[in-house]
């Protein structure tokens, strides 16, 4: 290995538009077999289907309806 690399013609991503972060989240059984199920069917990864559904709430300012029983 080299003491010194130089960097200062690198260049960054191109492919990297958006980082993803790496999150714990606990989600209900039902829920994770209902987007297994639905990213089967449309070949992708369920995490990919998750991420893609968030992004569309979160783009479209969708807000949560509670109703308490």
């Amino acid at each position: 290995m080299k003491k010194h690399y130089d960097f200062s013609k690198s260049v960054r991503n191109p492919y990297l538009s958006k980082a993803k972060k790496q999150l714990t989240i606990r989600l209900d059984e039902d829920t994770v077999d209902y987007f297994k199920e639905l990213a089967e069917k449309n070949g992708i990864p369920y995490q990919n289907l998750i991420n893609l559904y968030l992004r569309e709430c979160a783009e479209s300012g969708k807000t949560l309806a509670m109703k308490w029983g």
